[in-house]
């Protein structure tokens, strides 16, 4: 089986969005897929994308994909990636994607000088949580994520000057 890594390209939009929906309905997270094939190639195709998506080919057949985006640390003094989602085809697993996936994001963090890569996991997901400490990730027990969106969001949104 010959497993291949590239940047998505702008045909991939069905693929990724494909690939999100499996993701979700993997999380038990289907019912919030907002976005579509536009926001997608808004996001990752324009002039200066904000985001970007790594696709995983196993003998030419799209089987997973990585969709990160940098962050910068003041801690750190220097840039990093969030993995916003790492998601392989599951009758795929075991083929070493998930992996080439991640440690490509990882080269490509120690190429650019970059200072960390984060991403979060849901509690329940021991494989996947196992599979990252394997590779020595580990949790960030001290740290808590919030998040403000929809209602929240736009109330906030109200209260700036």
């Amino acid at each position: 089986m010959a497993l291949t890594i590239r940047p998505a390209e702008p045909d991939d939009t069905a693929t990724i969005l494909r690939l999100i929906r499996d993701l979700a309905e993997y999380e038990r997270m289907l019912d919030d897929v907002r976005t579509s094939e536009e926001d997608l190639a808004a996001a990752l195709f324009s002039p200066a994308p904000r985001a970007f998506c790594d696709i995983a080919l196993l003998d030419g057949e799209p089987v997973g994909f990585a969709l990160w985006f940098y962050t910068f640390s003041t801690f750190v003094g220097r840039h990093g990636i969030w993995l916003e989602d790492l998601f392989v085809d599951p009758d795929k697993r075991g083929h070493g994607i998930g992996k080439a996936l991640l440690t490509g994001l990882a080269a490509r963090c120690v190429k650019e000088g970059l200072g960390r890569m984060e991403w979060s996991v849901l509690n329940w997901n021991a494989p996947s949580i196992a599979f990252y400490e394997s590779l020595g990730a580990r949790p960030l027990s001290e740290w808590s994520i919030y998040r403000l969106s929809g209602d929240g969001l736009a109330a906030a949104g109200r209260l700036a000057p």
